[in-house]
Formats: structure tokens, C-alpha cells, sequence
């Protein structure tokens, strides 16, 4: 009895990709409703927006958390979260003060550009 490729290819779990947006949700700068009406508009499937349908589904979560999960089916990167998180903080003129950073293979984080460290290295190079 032969092995077909079928048998061997094991199932996909579904990918769920989490953005951290607490720290500035916090002080209350970034509006996570916003921001995710703001991914449900934007994000592509098979290259045309508002086709999200069951490959894709974008959730909020209590403590300024935003899931998005992603069918097997579909190619859905991380990057891309990136880059539309990136966008909205440009189109609310947050860009300057905040950033995105990977804490996880699946994970970003919105943190604070830490100006008082900056400033102390320039004071450093000026001696």
C-alpha cells in the first residue's frame, strides 16, 4: 500500500497574530476601536479589501490587545500587519512617538521612542 502525499501532509493550525497596543491605548493616545475598524477596512485577501469573509478575523481584546487570525488557506503575514499598523500611526501623526516592535514570533508591541535615553547619548557624543 502506497503513501499518498495527502496522508502525509499534517492539518494547519490557523495563525493568530496579537498586537500589544496597551501602552499608548493607556494614556490615551490610540483608540484600539479605531484601529481595528482600521485593519477590518484595509486588510487584502486575495488582493481586494473588505473580503475578509471566514479566512480572516480581527478581534479586540479587553486590555488593548487586537488578535488577528488567520486561516491555513491563505498567505497572511506578520509583516503586513506591520506595515498597516505603521499607516494608521501615520494617518493619526502618532508615527514620531510611537513604534512597533516584534516581541514574539507572532507578536508586536507598541512602545514609546525612549527620547530621555536619545538625549543622553547625543550629551555623550558632544564630550
Amino acid at each position: 500500500m502506497a503513501v499518498t502525499k495527502k496522508d502525509n501532509k499534517a492539518k494547519k493550525a490557523p495563525v493568530k497574530y496579537t498586537i500589544d497596543c496597551s501602552s499608548p491605548a493607556n494614556d490615551g493616545i490610540f483608540d484600539t476601536a479605531s484601529f481595528e475598524k482600521f485593519l477590518h477596512d484595509r486588510v487584502k485577501v486575495n488582493g481586494r479589501t473588505g473580503n475578509l469573509g471566514d479566512s480572516i478575523t480581527i478581534t479586540r481584546g479587553g486590555s488593548g490587545t487586537i488578535t488577528v487570525t488567520a486561516s491555513p488557506s491563505i498567505q497572511f503575514s506578520k509583516r503586513y500587519i506591520k506595515y498597516l499598523t505603521k499607516k494608521f500611526l501615520k494617518k493619526h501623526q502618532l508615527r514620531d512617538w510611537v513604534r512597533v516592535i516584534s516581541v514574539a514570533r507572532t507578536a508586536y508591541e507598541l512602545r514609546y521612542f525612549n527620547i530621555a535615553e536619545a538625549d543622553n547619548n547625543e550629551d555623550a557624543d558632544e564630550e
